[in-house]
């Protein structure tokens, strides 16, 4: 093998010497955010930017954790993630599977359909009353069945679906396999780094749900993390907040810190899900978008 050339080496240096700017610049704030959560009040405000603590401390996290309500709020959002992934990802399997059929009649009008509900929305408060006209106010029906089927992952899936081979189904029926046969045996298998894609892709959203609890549930019981997150930061940021789910034990933490270990409670289980499905990620989301 020949030895690269000087332009070569040089290239590969400045290539690998930006690539490592940008992932510290990447990196480092969120160990900032980390490390700040740690460390105490008084020394997050003298150096304002803190990367290892001199004091370590778990104050912020003793506050965040001083009530009942943060532990119930991580079980509704958990539920919800699980759940509402997994009706997501059976019903946009269906949806994708029928639409990447070349003898599904009509599916031309459908795809334009869904595809034209990416453009245009009803809005905040049509979708208010139909959530409302169904009677899922005060229920996590609300959180779920309202985005149960994104059209960008619905797209996603069908195109992949239709990047299979065609023998493949075709030899599945001369062995006197049927449709849901051929989409649960040998399509969803054969589709799993689509399905890992975008299983990560409805449970960041479902984990990330605060827009819609904040409209659809009145019951302070019923929320999940992120909202009870934010009451969290707005009573550390001394603000008036609705303190009607939590529990008389709640101590209102400081400012600074607090915030930074609401973002390491709020992103931690979510990131650790990522390296579990890391491996699909990238080949599901191109695979997913070569033809359409």
């Amino acid at each position: 093998m020949h030895d690269k050339s000087l332009g070569s080496r040089v290239f590969d240096a400045v290539n690998y010497t930006l690539l490592a700017l940008v992932a510290l610049i990447t990196i480092l704030p969120f160990i900032h955010v980390v490390a700040g959560s740690f460390t105490t009040v008084q020394e997050l405000a003298e150096k304002q930017f803190v990367l290892i603590p001199t004091v370590w401390s778990l104050d912020a996290y003793r506050y965040v954790f001083s009530t009942n309500t943060l532990i119930r709020g991580l079980g509704v959002s958990i539920g919800v993630t699980v759940i509402g992934t997994l009706i997501s990802m059976f019903l946009t399997s269906l949806m994708a599977y029928g639409l990447s059929r070349r003898d599904l009649d009509g599916r031309r009008i459908i795809m334009f359909a869904v595809v034209f509900t990416m453009l245009f929305n009803g809005g905040m408060i049509p979708t208010f009353l139909v959530v409302k006209s169904m009677g899922l106010i005060d229920t996590y029906a609300s959180l779920i069945i309202p985005t149960a089927i994104n059209a960008f992952n619905l797209i996603i899936m069908r195109n992949f679906f239709q990047n299979l081979p065609d023998g493949i189904e075709e030899s599945a029926k001369i062995d006197g396999c049927g449709d849901w046969g051929i989409l649960f045996k040998i399509v969803i298998p054969l589709s799993m780094p689509a399905i890992a894609t975008i299983s990560l892709f409805y449970a960041v959203t479902y984990w990330n749900t605060y827009m819609t609890a904040i409209l659809y549930l009145n019951d302070s019981v019923k929320w999940p993390v992120q909202v009870i997150l934010r009451q969290i930061v707005i009573l550390a940021s001394g603000l008036s907040a609705d303190t009607s789910g939590m529990d008389d034990s709640f101590v209102t933490p400081p400012e600074q810190t607090v915030k930074m270990a609401v973002i390491v409670v709020a992103t931690l289980p979510i990131l650790l899900v990522y390296p579990f499905l890391q491996k699909h990620f990238a080949k599901g989301a191109l695979l997913g978008s070569i033809k359409g």
